[in-house]
């Protein structure tokens, strides 16, 4: 016989990585393969091949490396970003493909937040937030008085961009900016000053400055949990993982940053938990919690092996990977897509069977696996002998048919004539036996072995099955198809070799009605906080091909059913909503019609930051220092998972600029206290979940008491009452209580015809008339009014009004009052007195009004007042 081909080696050295680079830099993508033939170098973009000939930007090197210079990027064009793949070629042997690589640019300078001027205690740490899109955070960097901020243990800078200054000196002081540099002219952001406090003489409340936010890394990448506390005495920082104390000192990979932040290094799988920031000042303790969620690029448990084979033989090439996300897996040969029939099949999981083999199935098989957050390769050569070439010792595994005795050199001599009257004895919807005669050359035939050669008809792809034992003359063939024409022919062989061939038989297969049964291992994963990826197997059970299949999904709670028509094995629904459970089924169908249901699989969508701000965010001034603010969640359906707590932002309306931040718990209240007598703040809550802050409230304002009032009593009554009649509404004008001693925080006004209970509206303790609508003409209304406070309701005020009837047009529209004078009545007592002017002209004016102003200190002598 011929002398057996040995396999060639034939492999990348190196393929190319993913990189991050910026517009108008110079990129290399790394690529060198060997084999005893120099190979064909060629790179795909995106699936489709570069011509490099004429480019005069992108270049072959000679070790097989792509070099692209003066990176071309912008809004609308964006011709060198994406995914690359190096392909190699020897002629007459094969062709092999690398792993797929991708290039990002760097998009274009923005800063999505910027530093804002803070304060700081001496002591304590200080955060400059200068936020920017993941991309470009790597070219980020500080100044402080437009110097370098050079970063070390106590100056340190998160992934994201922003700065954090632990133990802050005098020194630290100063307007800070961060600027990114990601080639071309530099973006600066505003500056923001930085205040350095001395110790406070009491003690300040601990509050966080920044909390650790739910990380995903992929193994090997640094993970970095920024956690800031601020308050007097300084606090102390310690961390658990999964509630067991975490041990820092003497571990490489877990480092303490100074501040308190914690960065763990080459992260494994074992790293994955729940990691809790735990500040302590002696006096009170706070926490805050984080997930950690790691991934694990694709690595191969089990690559193909090299396989001999023979011309109509099954092999199955073997690939077992694993990966988190779990990893999908493509096959290709001689790099090109294999597409699944019913000769090329993926079998248990991610292995390649080949039936039928041909001459044109030899080549490399490469064995491709790809998640979230990564892509790899292995690859196997297969090689087809001639039949008389014995196929020489494998593995087991990598063989399906493994009966080649026969097949061995043997001494020349005459060969059997072919085998005379195959039948078809027995005929069914998967499997057919069939029977035969010895060769006319060997009417015993004792000595003789047969394999059967068969085929669907029209296909040239055969495969063989060979009898158990010499002198059988008969062979059960398996795993057909139904409603299918098989062409089946016989030869016999001895020990010189096989023999003539029988003449071809048609045999036709038996129809089966029968439906799919449900498809295996259904299962489902959120791929994102609106998206589920359900992925299942091809039925075991079943007769046709399966046509389709149809995934039922329904929002966990509700009984409306949705559906979708999918032509693969996997589907990825979007459009869901956040953190939110889903039960997901499918169902194959064939000619025939559906099959049997898979179970119901359920899975939750990740969740996000609330996609609404808290609701009816109210302010209640408690005295002169605090104001107490009350909200609630965000409406239902909008919280896109569990709210972990609320961010609190506030600033005095005479410096928009000056933004303080609170973290609050989970309570839908939070006392502020410290703030400055009689002035006025703004306050806006947003809320929080473990993938950060949600929008925020609009902002809304009140005013700090000058003094510090009694609400230990109601308010007493109005000092006056006024009401102005129209057609359809009443002015009602009114004026405190003259005891300004007792707090009034609102106004009650009640009104209807012929009661003053029918309605009541509550107004602000600022406002000092109201216009009541929508009243009937020519009614008489009673009309109450009622200071209140957090005590309750004081003594009403009563007044009654007729509207005026529709005959009667409305006055003029309220003119400002004429003749106001002033005059000082004692030494804490100044009377105001005007005319009303609200009267039409020819109406003469009968009445004065006057308003005393009481204070509750003497007036400073020669003082004037406007």
């Amino acid at each position: 016989g011929s002398l057996v081909r040995t396999f060639t080696p034939f492999y990348f050295l190196v393929e190319p990585m993913d990189i991050l680079s910026v517009r108008g830099a110079s990129v290399i993508m790394n690529c060198s393969a060997y084999c005893e033939t120099s190979p064909k170098i060629e790179w795909k973009k995106d699936g489709t091949f570069l011509n490099l000939v004429s480019d005069d930007r992108r270049q072959l090197l000679p070790d097989g490396s792509l070099l692209i210079n003066s990176v071309v990027h912008s809004k609308h064009n964006k011709p060198d970003e994406g995914y690359y793949q190096c392909v190699a070629t020897v002629e007459s042997l094969g062709t092999i493909v690398s792993r797929t690589a991708k290039l990002t640019i760097a998009g274009l300078p923005r800063f999505t937040s910027q530093p804002e001027s803070s304060s700081v205690y001496r002591g304590n740490s200080a955060i400059l937030n200068c936020e920017v899109n993941v991309d470009l955070a790597p070219f980020v960097r500080w100044e402080q008085d437009r110097q370098p901020v050079f970063l070390d243990d106590r100056v340190f800078k998160l992934p994201s961009g922003a700065l954090i200054i632990s133990n802050a000196t005098d020194m630290d002081g100063g307007l800070y900016r961060c600027i990114i540099e990601s080639g071309g002219t530099p973006k600066y952001s505003d500056e923001a000053e930085l205040k350095i406090l001395p110790d406070p003489e009491v003690p300040q409340d601990l509050m966080f400055g920044r909390q650790p936010s739910s990380l995903t890394k992929v193994t090997g990448q640094s993970a970095v949990f920024p956690c800031v506390a601020i308050g007097f005495p300084t606090p102390y920082i310690r961390w658990t993982r999964n509630e067991e104390e975490l041990i820092t000192e003497g571990y490489e990979r877990f480092l303490l940053l100074a501040g308190g932040s914690l960065e763990i290094s080459d992260v494994t799988e074992e790293d994955v938990g729940t990691y809790t920031c735990i500040a302590d000042n002696g006096n009170e303790t706070i926490e805050a919690q984080a997930e950690l969620t790691v991934q694990v690029p694709p690595e191969f448990l089990k690559r193909p092996a090299n396989i001999y084979a023979h011309e109509s033989m099954d092999i199955v090439f073997e690939c077992e990977v694993t990966g988190k996300p779990t990893p999908t897996v493509k096959w290709v040969k001689n790099g090109d897509m294999v597409i699944p029939s019913d000769y090329f099949k993926i079998v248990k999981e991610h292995n390649l069977q080949v039936l039928g083999l041909v001459k044109s199935d030899e080549g490399f098989y490469q064995c491709i696996a790809e998640n979230d957050v990564g892509n790899a390769q292995a690859g196997a050569q297969l090689i087809i002998l001639d039949l008389d070439v014995a196929i020489p010792t494998l593995p087991p595994t990598s063989l399906t048919s493994a009966t080649n005795d026969h097949l061995a050199p043997a001494a020349t001599g005459p060969l059997p004539s072919a085998p005379r009257d195959v039948v078809a004895t027995l005929v069914s919807t998967r499997f057919i036996r069939l029977t035969w005669r010895t060769p006319v050359s060997d009417p015993q035939g004792d000595n003789l072995t047969y394999s059967i050669f068969y085929t669907k008809e029209g296909i040239n792809r055969e495969r063989v099955e060979n009898t158990s034992r010499p002198g059988e003359t008969q062979v059960t063939i398996q795993n057909l198809m139904p409603e299918t024409v098989y062409v089946f022919r016989v030869v016999a062989q001895n020990k010189h070799g096989p023999g003539e061939s029988s003449v071809p038989l048609k045999v036709a297969t038996q129809p089966e009605v029968q439906l799919p049964g449900p498809a295996p291992n259904i299962r489902a994963y959120a791929s994102s906080p609106t998206s589920v990826t359900v992925t299942w197997e091809t039925p075991l059970s079943g007769n046709g091909e399966i046509q389709n299949y149809k995934l039922y999904y329904m929002e966990k709670g509700q009984d409306t059913e949705q559906d979708v028509d999918v032509g693969g094995l996997s589907y990825t629904i979007n459009g869901l909503k956040k953190y939110t459970e889903y039960s997901f089924r499918v169902v194959a169908y064939n000619k025939h019609g559906p099959g049997v249901s898979t179970q119901d699989v359920v899975v939750r969508t990740l969740s996000d930051v609330p996609s609404a701000p808290p609701q009816n965010l109210t302010l209640e001034v408690r005295n002169s220092k605090s104001i107490m603010l009350h909200w609630q969640p965000p409406p239902a359906g909008t919280h896109s998972g569990q709210i972990t707590g609320y961010k609190i932002r506030y600033r005095k309306v005479s410096r928009k600029s000056d933004v303080t931040e609170s973290i609050g718990g989970t309570q839908l209240f939070q006392l502020i206290e410290g703030l400055e007598r009689g002035t006025e703040y703004s306050f806006r809550v947003a809320a929080l979940t473990v993938n950060g802050t949600g929008p925020a409230t609009d902002w809304i304002s009140a005013e700090t008491f000058e003094s510090d009032l009694d609400e230990t009593r109601v308010p007493e009554v109005p000092s006056s009452l006024h009401v102005r009649p129209l057609v359809t509404s009443i002015v009602v004008s009114w004026t405190p209580p003259e005891n300004q001693n007792i707090v009034v925080r609102g106004y009650a006004i009640g009104y209807g015809i012929g009661s003053p209970h029918a309605q009541t509206i509550k107004v602000d303790y600022k406002q000092r008339y109201y216009t009541i609508e929508n009243l009937d003409p020519s009614s008489h209304y009673v009309i109450t009014l009622k200071a209140f406070n957090n005590v309750g309701e004081g003594i009403p005020l009563y007044e009654s009004a007729v509207t005026r009837p529709h005959s009667v047009p409305d006055p003029s529209p309220m003119m400002p009052p004429v003749g106001v004078q002033a005059s000082i009545l004692s030494h804490d007592t100044i009377r105001i007195t005007w005319a009303d002017n609200s009267l039409p002209k020819n109406q003469k004016i009968t009445d004065a009004r006057y308003y005393t102003v009481r204070w509750k200190t003497n007036i400073p002598a020669n003082t004037k007042y406007k």
